[in-house]
């Protein structure tokens, strides 16, 4: 039995199950206060309880390190409970019906915001799900509520991953939007859908952007998610996260202000039943680099090394993004509304401003993150001027990279989040076709990111939540199609339970306090609904938990 010096009795007890430790499989755990205390067989850790230890029988059930997120946006799946769904309308009709049920419990002119239109988590083939084959236009809108503006949001529109996005309004959200027949699109990207006959707006805006820009532009006026839905839906969103087992998110692409403090009241009134470690998102006020520069040095100190916080909530390092397009100045006009995205807009800048940010960055051990691809040869031009190999900096939403961009993040000290559902199971087959069959190793390599020695975390998205889904790709390497992409790159199962706890808890330095069942680590855990060892390959996704464990203690039950 392998055990942890404690003068405590545990609090905790799971027995008779299979426990995935870092040692090899043990039939029982044992839990006191916040840290594994003991591993081995069920007598044996049972002969440790006390009267005052609760005895969990597990009936045979796994037991797994709980899953460290590596790019999560977890705020976002309790939002989508937030807004009035349109899920199960067929046709225009159905439509009109439901905006007309919410309009009657509605004031004369209060907002009625709704979800998209169409099927979630992912809203495909919307169109022609209606029975009409078109969208409803700001005329059927008004049928529905005569008396309030209307207002049906488009999608993230990463949930779907294809163009375009597609919200509309009705004459009176039109009207206090300020947009007629005489409003131009502020950019390409974006059509105002016109009347034949008379050129007025019909209400439906479509836009060539998975970010959308419409309702932080043109329709600022409609209501945006406030600081109270925010909490709710923050600790809502926890919850789910515990029903997959996840138990810490790394939020890589950055947080708002916004939803940081949602955090930081969901932590004071005890609600907080997922670990969070934040990487900081600014809204620079200027894309100058020598503004940015200089304002990263004169406020920038506390985001060094593992930055402010503790294991529970904390924030470091620094998100870059290279971008210097109109739809990024639109976007951030609306500050400090970040809508679904959660991070600041204006937090990407110029090449040239974020070179010289990352450079500043570098040279006083602030960490970055960058999440496009065109960031790992930035990444290297700042490790010329100022070595970042010991810093771990972090290279995210991994699409394909080649043997020679392997080594390269390997020699820069880089670990990765990987996002298999979107460039795997969703795209896979495309990227073959873009790269050339000769090249569909290069997709997602986790196998040859692993031999090179790189930490490989995985990062739902929030599409879907579970890192199930990404366990099932990296071990099966099939598409949405079924298409088998590149399975040498394919990592075992052992592997990629690794991968999802503690390669998630490399990305914050924590290696050696979760990330493994192992005595004297974090009672982070999740008893599971199968086992993902043996286990029919088509059932991994499908796995949730069914007990998890943070901190020593229960935050969901469902055995």
């Amino acid at each position: 039995m392998a055990t942890a010096s404690s003068n405590c009795s545990p609090t905790l007890v799971l027995l008779n199950g299979k426990v995935v430790a870092d040692d090899g499989i043990h039939a029982a755990v044992a839990i006191a206060g916040q840290r594994i205390t003991a591993l081995g067989t069920s007598a044996e850790i049972a002969a440790l309880a006390t009267t005052d230890t609760e005895i969990i029988d597990l009936a045979g059930r796994t037991v797994v390190a709980g899953f460290v997120d590596g790019h999560a946006h977890m705020d976002r799946e309790g939002l989508k409970s937030t807004l009035p769904s349109l899920s199960g309308c067929r046709s225009i009709e159905d439509i009109v019906d439901k905006i007309a049920a919410i309009a009657a419990t509605k004031k004369p002119g209060e907002w009625i915001v709704t979800m998209p239109i169409g099927e979630p988590p992912s809203y495909e083939d919307v169109v022609s799900g209606i029975a009409e084959g078109r969208f409803p236009d700001r005329w059927d809108l008004d049928r529905a509520a005569p008396d309030n503006p209307v207002y049906i949001r488009s999608i993230w529109g990463y949930w779907r991953s294809t163009l375009p996005l597609v919200s509309i309004a009705n004459s009176a959200a039109l009207k206090l939007a300020g947009i007629d027949a005489a409003t131009v699109a502020p950019t390409g990207s974006i059509e105002i859908c016109r009347d034949d006959a008379t050129g007025e707006p019909n209400g439906i805006f479509i836009e060539t952007n998975k970010m959308p820009v419409v309702e932080l532009s043109l329709m600022r006026q409609a209501p945006h998610f406030s600081p109270a839905e925010r909490v709710t839906a923050l600790a809502a969103s926890m919850q789910a996260y515990n029903r997959a087992g996840t138990t810490s998110v790394f939020e890589g692409h950055g947080v708002a202000s916004e939803v940081l403090d949602a955090y930081r009241d969901v932590r004071a009134t005890g609600r907080q039943t997922v670990r969070a470690a934040m990487i900081f998102s600014p809204a620079w006020g200027s894309t100058s680099p020598e503004d940015c520069r200089a304002l990263l040095k004169s406020w920038g100190h506390w985001l060094a090394g593992r930055g402010l916080g503790d294991q529970w909530l904390a924030m470091s390092g620094l998100y870059g993004e290279i971008d210097n397009s109109v739809e990024r100045e639109l976007r951030s006009a609306a500050f400090p509304q970040t809508g679904w995205a959660g991070f600041h807009y204006n937090s990407s800048l110029p090449r040239d401003a974020l070179k010289t940010v990352l450079v500043e960055a570098a040279r006083n051990g602030i960490r970055a993150v960058g999440i496009l691809p065109n960031m790992l040869d930035l990444f290297a031009e700042v490790d010329d001027i100022a070595p970042i190999s010991d810093q771990r900096w972090v290279l995210g939403h991994i699409v394909s990279l080649t043997p020679d961009q392997v080594k390269q993040v390997a020699g820069l000290g880089l670990a990765v989040t990987t996002h298999l559902s979107a460039y795997l199971y969703k795209r896979g087959s495309e990227l073959v076709e873009k790269l050339g069959r000769e090249r569909a190793g290069e997709i997602v390599p986790l196998r040859a990111l692993r031999d090179a020695g790189v930490p490989i975390s995985f990062g739902s998205d929030n599409v879907p939540l579970s890192l199930f889904h990404s366990i099932a790709h990296a071990v099966n390497r099939r598409d949405r199609l079924g298409a088998l992409i590149a399975p040498e790159q394919a990592l075992t199962r052992e592997e990629a339970l690794e991968c999802a706890a503690l390669g998630g808890a490399a990305l914050t330095f924590e290696e050696a306090e979760k990330g493994s069942i192992t005595v004297g680590k974090l009672a982070d855990l999740a008893v599971l609904s199968a086992d993902p060892l043996s286990c029919a390959a088509e059932m991994v996704s499908q796995i949730g938990s069914e007990l998890t464990v943070v901190d020593g203690r229960i935050v969901h039950r469902q055995l």
